[in-house]
């Protein structure tokens, strides 16, 4: 799922970590920037950065991470595919914008991202946990195990992947081992729940 850059400026320290993910609010489908995105200090600051200069891929994707965060995912995704066009192999930008179509339920397009970001960079974490929801969101619950299984052996601990890995077995059948790792998930991050249903997933 999506990854924060670290500060300056600060955007999130915790879809986007190096597997966090935007704190969640309802799509936003308006392509102007509601008041308090126009307040938001690192948003202004973007902002003049890309004023000054409009082909500034790393303030673009740097916002669309901020639009996301925020539950702009309409802005987000413009961003990111600016930041794409003009750097062609920004994986992560790829990855965030995977994670934000996933969110909204473009589901075939956030696969095609997913798949380049694995392209052009293999057994990348982020991407194997984004293409895990997006696959468990699509109801195609093997193909979830796979990636949340790729993803965890390199990450353990990857909350995400843990949780929806429980959901995609209790899909497949497995009830008991869905369970344990729902349970194990939960004991790790007990907003796991709500992150996940903020996503369109119960």
């Amino acid at each position: 799922m999506p990854r924060v850059d670290p500060p300056p400026p600060k955007v999130e320290t915790a879809v986007l970590p190096p597997s966090d993910k935007p704190a969640q609010t309802p799509p936003a489908n308006d392509e102007t920037p509601p008041p308090s995105l126009d307040d938001d200090p690192v948003i202004k600051n973007l902002n003049r950065r890309l004023a000054e200069n409009p082909d500034d891929a790393s303030a673009l994707y740097r916002r669309g991470q901020v639009y996301a965060s925020k539950g702009a995912y309409s802005l987000a995704i413009k961003d990111f595919d600016d930041s794409i066009r003009l750097n062609p192999k920004d994986v992560e930008a790829y990855n965030n914008r995977c994670w934000t179509r996933t969110v909204i339920g473009d589901l075939q397009s956030a696969l095609r991202d997913c798949n380049e970001a694995l392209r052009l960079r293999p057994n990348f974490v982020d991407a194997l946990d984004s293409r895990g929801l997006v696959n468990l969101k699509s109801g195609l619950a093997k193909n979830a195990i796979a990636d949340f299984d790729a993803a965890l052996k390199i990450n353990p601990r990857l909350t995400s992947s843990l949780y929806g890995r429980g959901l995609a077995k209790q899909r497949n059948g497995a009830i008991a081992e869905g369970e344990v790792d729902i349970a194990n998930a939960k004991a790790m991050d007990p907003n796991i729940v709500k992150e996940f249903a903020s996503y369109g997933v119960r």
